[in-house]
């Protein structure tokens, strides 16, 4: 039956709207809980009903300004001509006409006083105070209630708390209020695979992220989180669960077994505790999610993956906390942006691609990142999602699309990479945003022919690039000016950089060379097309006449030097081509090749002092320090120019 269901997908608007429209009806928007807290703990909070004043701010007359109080009456006709004198009485004193009393601002107003005289206005000699312009009544007083009166109204109900507020409820004398409670949350992490800590992984385990990443967005979205032990893969174990979770919070959140498999047990058990609304949302990522009422509660199933997880969780959890607790659901920020790559997706389904977003000379692009369902870093490298309607099958490289921004990002604070991976890279990013806190660096890693074409495009401020021309036996300069031919860029050194195999810590393989792949028993792990480790390696193996289709693995594409090293420390093969820094990093042993030329090619506009920047970034001692210190780095050049524009000058 909940097979049956995961095939019948809604759409993401149906089952949004059905979702809400359920949870209506069994009253759960309208059942809200209260408690009582202190003031200074309101701010976030949402009051429970209206809040009336319980003393006057201020509740006293009080002088406005320093100087004299007086009758006001007493200093009519005073002028530069035929100014007044007052007599200087204490505070204490009783008052008689014609005299006044020295005050400071906040200070009560002396009986039979309603004015105050600047002390600037007023010339003291000795027992007297002469003064030149006349007072009005109640001039530079603050009246009893002149800001807030004795059960006047301070906060409607339903108002968020904010800083002001917490000011304006202590002035009118409250100490506590009445705010609408938390929801409960409860957060229950599922499957036989699923470990608690690092130190119970082995092949086969996967670490519990999902409920710590669910948990903290619940108290994002002002709910109270409670993480569950982990439930294993047993209907009964899981009914349990789920049952406990019901009686002690308000919301249940089930992560993982929401799919169709054999050990996919989530929507059988809820429908067996309650009410099945959707089992299948027509999204990518994201598709199992479950959607269920059980004991008026509403309670979700979201798939295992991580970035499923955190998607399906904004999509169906987020508005119902809020709603639940009568807080804004806020229109997110939304711009066009074109998209720097192709974009395919499959027809029937909605899916969501996060991007990194920068402002490139004026244009907004918008650059892909990993889009795969487990891939945790393209949820903390995005600035941005998109979306691709059902009814479309992907999107162009150079499309304009609507770019939905997270965690109020900003594009012109942002510095789009695009082009080839380095570790350096990183590095930089960090130094810049010490240099100049708001700044931010997004690096999408597409290989240097990728690099160039998206300066090329416009669609990046820099490019990491290394391309050796194999007639000149130069780097970077003839193939920029073969795709660059019109284009004004330059291009700055940053490092000469070891490459070469990377083998297992101890070379078990006894892999002496670039020869030694073609063996039978050694498998191999390559970079992608178009980028300069690949084309290296290339150029070495035609250069040793080594026939590429011999070795073992050489169809096999990764993006990054990192990921070819973890690729061996894992033991999955034997050896790959990359950098020294990436072996070092990893503790695999390192059989160099080549050193090459790594440059960044620049694209920024002639006032923008972002390039600037990044060269006394490169040209600093910290970071060369701490470039050199990853391995296999010379950046004794670092930051100096080595061509300029079309014609492509040689500096270096």
């Amino acid at each position: 039956m909940a097979n049956k269901a995961y095939l019948n997908c809604q759409t993401r608007l149906l089952a949004q709207e059905g979702w809400r429209k359920r949870l209506k009806e069994t009253g759960f928007f309208d059942r809200l809980p209260v408690e009582t807290i202190a003031v200074d703990d309101a701010l976030g909070r949402v009051t429970a009903q209206s809040i009336y004043a319980r003393q006057s701010a201020p509740h006293y007359n009080s002088a406005a300004m320093d100087g004299i109080a007086v009758r006001a009456s007493d200093s009519f006709g005073a002028q530069e001509s035929a100014p007044v004198r007052l007599q200087l009485n204490a505070v204490s004193a009783v008052f008689a006409p014609g005299c006044c009393y020295v005050v400071d601002t906040g200070d009560v107003m002396p009986p039979g006083t309603n004015a105050v005289i600047m002390v600037e206005d007023v010339h003291f000699d000795g027992t007297q105070a002469e003064i030149n312009a006349a007072a009005a009544p109640w001039q530079h007083v603050r009246i009893i209630g002149e800001d807030i009166v004795a059960n006047e109204l301070v906060v409607p109900e339903h108002q968020t708390i904010s800083p002001v507020d917490i000011a304006a409820l202590l002035a009118a004398g409250l100490e506590t209020i009445s705010v609408l409670a938390k929801p409960r949350v409860a957060v229950i992490p599922t499957g036989d695979e699923i470990v608690a800590t690092y130190r119970e992984l082995k092949p086969g385990a996967i670490l519990d992220v999902n409920s710590h990443m669910l948990a903290a967005a619940v108290r994002d979205w002002h709910g109270e989180a409670t993480r569950y032990p982990i439930v294993r893969d047993d209907p009964a174990a899981l009914e349990k669960a789920v049952g406990e979770a019901l009686a002690a919070n308000d919301i249940v959140v089930v992560n993982a077994g929401t799919s169709a498999g054999t050990e996919d047990f989530t929507a059988t058990v809820l429908g067996r505790l309650g009410e099945v609304l959707t089992h299948g949302v027509a999204i990518k990522p994201g598709k199992p999610v479950v959607l269920a009422i059980c004991q008026g509660k509403p309670v979700i199933g979201l798939p295992g993956y991580p970035v499923s997880a955190m998607l399906t969780a904004e999509l169906f959890l987020r508005d119902i906390l809020l709603e639940r607790q009568k807080l804004p659901v806020l229109d997110p920020w939304q711009v066009d942006a074109t998209v720097v790559r192709q974009v395919p997706s499959a027809v029937g389904v909605e899916e969501y691609v996060r991007v990194s977003v920068g402002n490139v000379q004026g244009k907004l692009v918008a650059a892909p990142l990993n889009r795969g369902a487990g891939m945790i870093s393209s949820l903390t490298r995005a600035q941005g999602i998109l979306s691709i309607p059902e009814g479309g099958s992907g999107l162009n490289a150079g499309s304009v699309a609507p770019v939905r921004l997270l965690r109020q990002s900003r594009p012109e604070q942002n510095l789009l990479a695009v082009g080839s991976h380095d570790l350096a890279l990183e590095l930089l990013g960090i130094h810049l945003r010490r240099r100049r806190g708001n700044l931010s660096l997004s690096c999408a890693n597409v290989g240097s022919m990728g690099g160039i074409l998206a300066i090329r495009n416009n669609e990046a401020h820099l490019a990491g690039i290394h391309l050796l021309d194999p007639a000149t036996g130069r780097y970077n300069v003839a193939d920029v000016e073969k795709y660059l031919p019109n284009v004004a860029w330059r291009m700055i050194h940053l490092a000469m950089r070891q490459q070469g195999l990377l083998v297992a810590s101890g070379n078990p393989r006894q892999i002496q060379g670039l020869d030694c792949l073609t063996r039978s028993d050694i498998t191999f792990i390559n970079r992608q097309r178009g980028s300069g480790t690949r084309m290296l390696l290339d150029y070495q193996l035609a250069r040793l006449k080594i026939d590429a289709r011999r070795i073992n693995g050489y169809e096999k594409e990764v993006g990054t030097h990192m990921t070819v090293a973890a690729s061996i420390a894992a033991g999955t093969v034997d050896a790959g081509m990359g950098v020294q820094a990436a072996a070092q990093a990893l503790g695999l042993d390192f059989l160099p090749v080549a050193a090459e030329q790594y440059d960044l090619l620049m694209n920024f506009a002639p006032h923008d002092d972002r390039m600037a920047l990044i060269i006394q970034v490169l040209q600093s001692a910290e970071f060369r320090q701490e470039v050199e210190a990853l391995g296999g780095y010379d950046l004794s050049n670092a930051g100096k120019l080595i061509a300029v524009g079309s014609a492509g000058t040689v500096m270096f």
